[in-house]
């Protein structure tokens, strides 16, 4: 039994490490409330996103910037986002007040990334109703700016709304479904498998 866990041990060790020694991700700069590094936001469209962010800021305190990227560097987009979030301190420190709108278009990932100040009011349910409502559908057909410009609405027309009716539609929002990672439970069953047939 004690040989079981040690092999199960250094089976953990070996996906753990890799993980452990991946470098930082290498951020865009902070230029604005908008980072176009994708590219996909004519001049006119990024002054006018930014336009609107600039104006919610001054109306509610709350940060939002829009980030596209070329690349997540070979990470998962909820982790990439959350360092991002961190490194360029989005939202106020005292309130954590701050939000990603996030588009990886080579990935064809799209997030909310959210500070812990405005979790009441946009909640990973409501994040991801206004991505699979006000995003994807213009993406899937090569809109990226409208897309990117009616995500932006929706989440400023959440940001402004009273905190009570704000946390009260969120609430309203039912949740998807959980997924199970299929792949990875596979691959723990083939590991115990293994070691129960080295055992016999």
């Amino acid at each position: 039994m004690a040989r079981a866990v040690a092999l199960l041990a250094v089976l953990w060790l070996g996906f753990a490490l890799p993980a452990w020694s991946q470098s930082a991700p290498d951020f865009p700069p902070l230029t604005g409330r908008v980072v176009d590094q994708a590219g996909l936001l004519s001049p006119a469209a990024e002054a006018a996103v930014t336009e609107k962010l600039a104006a919610l800021e001054g109306q509610t305190g709350d940060q939002l910037v829009v980030v596209t990227l070329n690349s997540l560097q070979d990470r998962e987009i909820e982790d990439y986002g959350y360092q991002l979030g961190r490194a360029w301190g989005i939202g106020k420190s005292e309130n954590d007040s701050g939000a990603l709108l996030i588009v990886a278009p080579n990935e064809r990932k799209v997030r909310i990334e959210v500070g812990y100040g405005l979790e009441p009011v946009l909640t990973d349910a409501m994040s991801s109703h206004i991505i699979q409502t006000d995003i994807l559908p213009a993406f899937k057909v090569g809109g990226f700016e409208r897309g990117i410009t009616q995500g932006v609405d929706a989440i400023i027309a959440q940001l402004t709304l009273d905190p009570a009716e704000a946390a009260a539609r969120a609430a309203d929002v039912e949740p998807e479904p959980v997924k199970f990672p299929i792949g990875p439970m596979i691959l723990v069953g083939l590991v115990f498998l293994f070691i129960v047939i080295g055992l016999m």
